[in-house]
């Protein structure tokens, strides 16, 4: 089973390069013994970056999600079985991502606490970002409370943790947002990835965040566009 050592990195943003070998080539993608890449997932697009094996270097496409995650290449000639090579993820593209990834949870949380709006899916990009958002009084909403809201919080530098609870830690939390897709995760797995911004949002989730939200840039909401009834879509 490979390593999928971004979900222990913490925070992830500026990640290091690491060395690995090749234990399955299909079609175009390499599969590594241990991976430090995020695969795309949970509406945040995977890592992208460079494989250099010797001297000669390949770029990596955006990383996929699987049983060992997927490195696609545009040409796997080069490559074999067993060989040791090193990755670096490129730093810009996945600071921005997680940048905008802990932004999403704090939009969400905050759309929820002043205007009841529940999250029904989100898109997560290194410039704009999108959430939509189910209201149950969709005429209150308003976009610049929401943006002074969220720009005032920036203030507090609020921490941002990581933690490994088990389902029923997670179902009995009096805090815990989001677990509505937990039904479609196997029972099997018992142990989930918790991401916290203290006082501000709990929910599970196994994408890269920032270490402290201090970090983050003012929310500019660029676009709010009606989705059916209750619903509106935003881009920020």
């Amino acid at each position: 089973m490979q390593e999928k050592l971004h979900l222990n990195y913490h925070p992830g943003t500026d990640p290091k390069s690491f060395k690995a070998k090749i234990v399955n080539i299909e079609d175009n993608y390499l599969m590594f013994d241990n991976s430090y890449c995020f695969p795309r997932g949970g509406g945040q697009p995977g890592d992208t970056g460079t494989i250099k094996i010797g001297h000669l270097e390949e770029k990596l496409l955006e990383t996929l999600p699987g049983e060992y995650i997927k490195h696609p290449v545009d040409s796997v000639e080069h490559f074999n079985l067993g060989d040791s090579i090193t990755c670096i993820i490129d730093k810009l593209n996945r600071n921005r991502n997680a940048k905008m990834h802990t932004t999403q949870h704090i939009v969400s949380a905050l759309a929820y606490d002043i205007f009841g709006a529940e999250t029904v899916g989100n898109q997560i990009g290194p410039e704009y970002t999108r959430i939509d958002l189910k209201f149950p009084h969709r005429d209150k909403f308003n976009v610049e409370e929401l943006e002074s809201t969220f720009n005032e919080i920036l203030s507090t530098k609020a921490p941002v943790n990581v933690y490994d609870w088990n389902r029923n830690t997670i179902l009995s939390h009096e805090k815990m947002r989001h677990t509505n897709f937990l039904q479609r995760i196997p029972r099997s797995i018992n142990k989930l990835r918790v991401v916290e911004i203290e006082d501000i949002d709990l929910c599970p989730c196994g994408g890269t965040h920032v270490g402290n939200i201090g970090i983050l840039d003012d929310l500019i909401i660029k676009k709010v566009k009606s989705k059916g009834s209750g619903k509106l879509r935003i881009s920020y």
